[in-house]
């Protein structure tokens, strides 16, 4: 299985983003990061990455905005899109399916769950 798939993480939380990165980079994943949201976006159309793993509380615009920008732009709109979240009410999920996300990771969640949901997630060249 090829593991040189591009990942892009958009979470504010500089430590937990941190960590995401570096376990993606052990893995072999080509992994980017940004803890503001608008930028999320711009480093999206520009790395078209194979997956997005989103927070939902963010300042400036939140998950949910991020992901309906996404699906919008014909050039991200079938990228996959991970929610990350603490939030426990199923009511986030619903929104965020609503709305086209892929999944949703519940924080705290563990690296094995992490590589778990990517794996999933991504399409790799055989």
């Amino acid at each position: 299985m090829k593991q040189d798939a591009t990942i892009l993480v958009i979470e504010d939380e500089e430590i937990l983003r941190d960590i995401i990165l570096n376990v993606l980079q052990e893995k072999g994943y080509q992994a980017i990061g940004t803890g503001d949201s608008r930028r999320g976006l711009l480093l999206a159309k520009e790395f078209v990455p194979d997956l997005i793993l989103c927070d939902i509380r963010m300042p400036k615009l939140d998950g949910y905005e991020v992901l309906k920008a996404l699906r919008q732009d014909s050039k991200t709109r079938t990228i996959p899109l991970i929610f990350i979240s603490a939030e426990k009410n199923q009511s986030v999920r619903h929104i965020g399916q609503h709305f086209g996300a892929n999944g949703y990771l519940a924080k705290p969640f563990t690296t094995d769950e992490l590589l778990t949901v990517i794996v999933n997630h991504i399409n790799f060249d055989q």
